[in-house]
């Protein structure tokens, strides 16, 4: 297994989990990819997006939202709720240093170091929701509840609908 989908492994396990990590023969970096691999609906699929927030570019700190893949997160809106200036989408490079992942496979967990996380309330509905295991290639099932429990995650709205 790659080392980042085995660190997502063993944090879930360390997390007590109930969902295994699973590779896949093809690489899923959209929620209409996974969607499409899983037979799930983009909307069961949790995006991890990590994004800077602060209230300048150079003041801001990596936060990591797990979003619904059934919306886009307004940024406006999650940084009036965060009481932050700005929230801005991180590069690649911002990303990987964050997460120790690349953007198409970051995990809500699994990093070098925590990272404070959202919970799109968007995903609560569904019995199961899907996540990135630490590269393209991997998924985990998991469900609202136990996202919230393994991230120290807290719920939000991401959009202001």
């Amino acid at each position: 297994m790659h080392p980042n989908a085995q660190n997502v492994a063993d944090a879930l396990a360390a997390a007590g989990a109930q969902g295994q990590v699973r590779i896949l023969a093809d690489a899923v970096r959209t929620a209409k990819d996974a969607a499409a691999a899983l037979d799930c609906e983009p909307a069961a699929i949790a995006n991890s997006l990590i994004f800077l927030a602060g209230p300048t570019p150079d003041a801001a700190e990596p936060v990591l939202i797990l979003t619904s893949g059934g919306h886009k997160v307004d940024t406006v809106h999650v940084a009036a709720l965060l009481g932050v200036g700005r929230l801005g989408r991180a590069s690649p490079d911002q990303v990987r240093s964050a997460t120790g992942q690349p953007i198409g496979g970051v995990a809500p967990v699994g990093h070098p170091r925590p990272v404070r996380t959202f919970v799109d309330v968007a995903l609560a509905p569904f019995d199961v929701v899907w996540a990135a295991g630490g590269i393209p290639h991997a998924v985990f099932p998991t469900s609202y509840a136990e996202l919230l429990r393994i991230t120290g995650g807290e719920p939000i709205a991401v959009t202001a609908e």
